[in-house]
């Protein structure tokens, strides 16, 4: 990423060594993986941020590292990738993504960095359309999605989970490029 996605209160940037254990420390809350299939050890959630940076370095964008701009203080991440051939997503699509540490849920910060996300999707990478995808359960995220101006695009059983996993449902949300 060239440039650094900024907001009213975010900072959307680049992964840095120091962003680690409190990532570690995410994705070790049950309540932050409710709606994925397990905790990570950090180990596994080391192994995100090597692959986020490496799709950073490959495509120009990721799930990138968000910040409070005033307190520099790292609160999860928002951001963009290429989505695997596997899901039901329109071809040349981004998928966007957020997940934050739960001190930092109910504040608009997921909404707000996403739509910078979705600007950034259509004026600077010229997609025709941005999806996100999440369990049929997590209406958190569908709220998001929806105040992105997503519509639904449909209901699918992840393939990279057990279908018999009441998280194997999932929902596709997509807006199209005005």
């Amino acid at each position: 990423m060239s440039e650094m996605l900024t907001t009213e209160r975010l900072l959307l940037r680049s992964w840095r060594d120091t962003d680690l254990a409190p990532f570690a420390a995410m994705n070790a809350d049950p309540a932050v993986r409710r709606y994925f299939p397990g905790l990570q050890t950090k180990v596994e959630s080391d192994a995100s941020v090597r692959r986020f940076r490496a799709h950073d370095e490959e495509h120009g964008f990721t799930f990138w590292a968000a910040e409070l701009r005033e307190a520099g203080a790292f609160i999860g991440f928002v951001g963009m990738v290429v989505p695997g051939a596997y899901l039901p997503l329109p071809t040349g699509c981004v998928e966007i993504g957020w997940r934050l540490a739960t001190e930092h849920w109910g504040k608009g910060y997921a909404t707000e960095a996403a739509r910078a996300c979705v600007e950034y999707a259509f004026g600077e990478l010229k997609v025709p359309a941005v999806a996100a995808i999440t369990t049929v359960e997590n209406q958190p995220s569908i709220n998001v999605m929806k105040k992105l101006g997503m519509v639904y695009h449909g209901e699918f059983l992840h393939p990279k989970i057990d279908p018999t996993d009441p998280i194997a449902p999932h929902v596709a949300y997509v807006v199209e490029r005005p």
